[in-house]
């Protein structure tokens, strides 16, 4: 068990008490009060030592998150691409840019727009801050999804750590709808018509309730847009909502979700490695008998045998300095490029928003973009079933997939490597066999005009495709016996699947949503 070391008491403190000499030692307690401060404060001497480095993360709030050493695989690149650290530092310079614009922004509807301009025009440094805002919540959300991705690869989900991925797919959840409702608060024509299309997504459940003539009595998808918007239309209602939720109500889930996702990796025996990293320190315990049958834990004295009782710590190193420098790194490479991306790249503004005038086309964030594309078949299978079915899916993922593995392997080793590559080709065939197939000849609409809607919302090219890559999951873990395996094949399926259609939809979808090669063939009016 670690203990804390008392400061040492100052000269001060050790003076007997002397009535003559009261008034000199008050000035010298004066002059040493900022020194009595420090060392009350830092709990420990300078990190020359071990002991030290040790002392220094175990006594310190913030760099208590992490233990006092740390294995040294964990630090190697391919471990985990530092992808959790530039998330972290995305989240706190979001937070940090985002206070002053709260200062000159102002939520209503007549001034929202003209406080966005004196941002961006007026006020000193405003364009720069509201650039590496928006830049830093971008790289955000892409952070998570290549983090989320990381994970999976490498089974950093397995055993004790299943919990914790469905805190991950929370905060995944969470990211999404913090750059969502900040979306809307530039009140420009970009926004304005992007949450349009999502609130129309919201109430896109009216799709299946009118079909089975229940609407009347179960409005769900009504309720939604009512519950997202306060009304039936974008307004004042929507955007009190939005910088509420983005401000306020968000920001504070994502942090305690990050308390609890942080204090998980802890608990759950750190950062994921494969286990030949630990044979070398598991073979120096001994075996079982030879353990001792007592630990001292934080509580009391407990009988039993425990792997963490004498543990060798070959292969770890102290967290001071070594994964230190390796965060501040991350930190100086992540602020360096964010701030580079602020200084040369305006964020966009464009013309203050007209309910009379829409966007042509109008499109999502770029991460909704491949969901437009599956709206655009049908609303509701493409913007609510399709993507709850998806997120449920892999929150389940650990507890469908319990196959005995050493997780920290990206792939699943070499065969799990064939799998991949086999299924990225697999879905990429797929995807754009059926985006062609679609912009050539249509889907059934446009060859039964009179079909009922019903029909398009359960057979479109989304629900195709994802019955095809759930056969194709079925088939790989049957073949394999490997459920680990038909994870991994789903897994790849969707994140092709989301590449292609978010590629398309930037690129080739223009007006009305018609497909072309490039924007220089779009109409000219």
């Amino acid at each position: 068990m670690a203990t804390e070391t008392q400061p040492p008491e100052s000269e001060s403190d050790q003076t007997p008490p002397d009535g003559n000499n009261s008034l000199r030692r008050y000035f010298r307690n004066i002059v040493d009060a900022p020194r009595d401060f420090g060392r009350s404060m830092i709990r420990h001497g300078r990190p020359t030592s071990d002991r030290a480095r040790s002392q220094a993360i175990f006594t310190n709030l913030f760099l208590h998150i992490m233990p006092t050493r740390i294995h040294k695989y964990s630090l190697r690149i391919r471990a985990t691409l530092g992808l959790g650290v530039i998330t972290l530092v995305l989240f706190f310079l979001l937070t940090a840019t985002g206070i002053p614009l709260m200062i000159y922004y102002k939520p209503s509807v007549e001034q929202a727009y003209d406080s966005m301009k004196e941002i961006q025009y007026v006020v000193p440094t405003g364009r720069f801050v509201r650039n590496v805002h928006r830049w830093a919540a971008h790289a955000m959300v892409a952070c998570v999804m290549l983090h989320m991705a990381r994970a999976f690869y490498t089974a950093a989900y397995k055993g004790a750590r299943k919990f914790n991925w469905v805190i991950g797919m929370a905060l995944f959840v969470m990211t999404l709808a913090l750059s969502f409702t900040g979306y809307l608060l530039p009140w420009d024509q970009l926004a304005f018509w992007a949450v349009t299309i999502g609130s129309e997504i919201a109430q896109s459940p009216r799709e299946v309730t009118d079909a089975l003539g229940i609407t009347s009595w179960c409005d769900v998808g009504g309720f939604q847009k009512q519950l997202i918007l306060g009304a039936n239309h974008v307004g004042q209602e929507a955007l009190t909502r939005f910088y509420l939720l983005h401000v306020m109500v968000l920001p504070l889930a994502t942090v305690a979700l990050l308390a609890v996702h942080f204090w998980r990796i802890r608990k759950d025996g750190g950062l994921t490695r494969p286990d030949i990293e630990d044979r070398t320190t598991a073979s120096a315990i001994g075996s079982p008998e030879t353990r001792p049958a007592r630990t001292y834990g934080l509580m009391a004295v407990v009988p039993g045998r425990t792997s963490a009782v004498n543990l060798n710590l070959t292969n770890t190193i102290p967290t001071w300095p070594n994964a230190l420098y390796a965060i501040a790194a991350l930190t100086m490479l992540t602020l360096a490029v964010t701030l580079a991306c602020g200084y040369f790249f305006d964020a966009p503004l464009t013309e203050q928003a007209n309910p009379t005038v829409p966007e042509n086309p109008a499109k999502a964030p770029w991460y909704f973009l491949g969901l437009q594309e599956l709206v655009s078949y049908s609303a509701f299978a493409g913007g609510v079933a399709i993507p709850a079915i998806v997120v449920i899916g892999l929150m389940l993922v650990p507890y469908l997939d319990r196959d005995p593995e050493d997780v920290g392997v990206w792939f699943a080793g070499k065969k799990g490597k064939k799998v991949t590559l086999l299924t990225a080709i697999l879905a990429t065939v797929t995807v754009i066999g059926m985006l062609v197939f679609t912009v050539n000849n249509g889907w059934l609409r446009n060859w039964y005009p009179d079909v009922p809607q019903i029909v398009i919302t359960f057979v479109n090219p989304g629900t195709v495709l994802l019955v095809v890559f759930a056969l194709w999951s079925l088939c790989v873990t049957k073949w394999t016996n490997s459920t680990r395996l038909g994870a991994i094949a789903v897994f790849t399926c969707f994140l092709v699947a989301f590449v292609i259609l978010t590629y398309f939809a930037t690129v080739h979808r223009g007006p009305n949503w018609d497909f072309y090669w490039s924007q220089a063939d779009w109409p000219h009016h």
